[in-house]
């Protein structure tokens, strides 16, 4: 086949060819974006799933949603060494430049708003870094969104963003990835804001996306939380998804897949859409001529699964030090444990017992506690429920088996 012709995209939130299995989330949204824009009360809406579900590429689909509807965006990426301040900062400028508000007075007020909002942690002797602000030209405006209380500054900014929006008869939407890393006053300032803005019925959404234990992280910080967000699982894709997200870009290249290859397919992606892009990839590359067969696959999986020991489950490996190697593959070890003896069952997502990966490294339980909150902090696991823990990346345990 025709590498140049190829048209999966294994990318890390790269839109694949064909956006399968998403309908029901972006007609969700649709309805969302018009009833906020109508002044209907509305919840803020956020993402969870397995990383390689698609969340990014979702979340980003979500974004284009809003553009067509001429609404301001602005995007952010959480890191938990980084404050929201400055992000939140950036996307929202960018945001207002997209609502096109006539009045250049009140744009120029708000954008005075953000600045007094971003340079509020910087002090009189800060560095020039300390002092940037996202290439806004209007003067600063004290005494509103400058408190130095991240919670009463974000409800002010919101509520003035709300209320540009609400002038020209639109929202803005913000954007968040990775929201479990933001810092638990960054978290509880903006449960607050959404909280405020839902209650005034201002026309400012968040949308989130995140690992699965991201609900609890808003839980343990407002309580009011669950009831104020929409949460929307994002898992893999059904049988007839996966087909799709296969076939609808070969058959755009005059190319297509047999029936048993497409359930080849399947079996060794697992429909999760990442997997799906790197298999069909290299199946792609190695078959020699259309309709693809389970044989092309059965060749050219060797070679997918070695890209993505690599780069996919890798490079997360290399992130860990050698005692959390050792508790990583405890986990994969409990897991098989698990399953052979028959006496559990796994459940949808894999997780073991904290006692049991204490049990096959030959420790007790309270010693690997740092290991464990390393692990939780750098995103490789995740804890689901009290005392059981969790990849955040599907097949890991398989790949930590592998080749680790």
């Amino acid at each position: 086949m025709d590498p140049i012709r190829n048209p999966y995209a294994p990318g890390a939130g790269q839109r694949p060819p064909e956006l399968a299995g998403r309908d029901e989330q972006l007609a969700a949204f649709d309805v969302v974006l018009e009833r906020v824009a109508r002044g209907r009360p509305e919840r803020s809406l956020v993402l969870t799933g397995l990383r390689g579900v698609g969340k990014t590429v979702l979340l980003n689909a979500l974004r284009s949603s809003a553009v067509r509807r001429h609404w301001g965006t602005g995007k952010l990426e959480a890191r938990p060494d980084q404050g929201l301040r400055r992000p939140l900062s950036s996307a929202l400028h960018q945001a207002i430049r997209e609502l096109g508000h006539p009045q250049e007075d009140d744009v120029d007020h708000v954008l005075g708003v953000i600045r007094s909002f971003a340079q509020r942690d910087a002090g009189p002797n800060a560095r020039l870094r300390e002092q940037w602000n996202p290439g806004i030209d209007a003067p600063l405006v004290k005494g509103r969104a400058d408190s130095g209380d991240i919670e009463i500054d974000l409800v002010e900014l919101f509520t003035d963003i709300g209320g540009l929006a609400a002038d020209v008869g639109k929202g803005v939407a913000v954007f968040i990835d990775e929201m479990q890393d933001l810092g638990p006053d960054d978290v509880s300032a903006l449960c607050a804001a959404c909280h405020e803005i839902s209650q005034s019925g201002l026309p400012v959404i968040v949308v989130g996306a995140g690992l699965p234990h991201l609900p609890a992280v808003l839980s343990a910080s407002k309580s009011y939380s669950e009831r104020l967000f929409r949460y929307q699982r994002i898992d893999r894709l059904s049988r007839e998804a996966a087909d799709r997200a296969l076939s609808a870009p070969a058959e755009d290249e005059d190319a297509c897949f047999t029936e048993d290859a497409l359930g080849q397919m399947y079996a060794v992606t697992g429909g999760y859409p990442y997997f799906i892009q790197a298999y069909g990839k290299a199946v792609w590359d190695q078959a020699p001529r259309s309709p693809i067969t389970a044989e092309d696959v059965a060749v050219a999986a060797p070679e997918a699964e070695e890209e993505l020991a690599v780069g996919f489950f890798g490079s997360r490996f290399e992130r860990a030090t050698p005692g959390e190697r050792d508790y990583l593959r405890a986990m994969a070890d409990a897991a098989i444990a698990i399953a052979a003896s028959g006496d559990e069952e796994l459940d949808d997502i894999g997780s073991v017992p904290t006692s049991d990966v204490a049990t096959a490294l030959g420790k007790k339980p309270q010693s690997l506690s740092p290991a464990r909150d390393a692990l939780l902090k750098k995103g490789l696991i995740y804890s689901g429920e009290r005392g059981r823990i969790a990849f955040t990346v599907p097949h890991f345990g398989r790949y930590l088996r592998d080749h680790a």
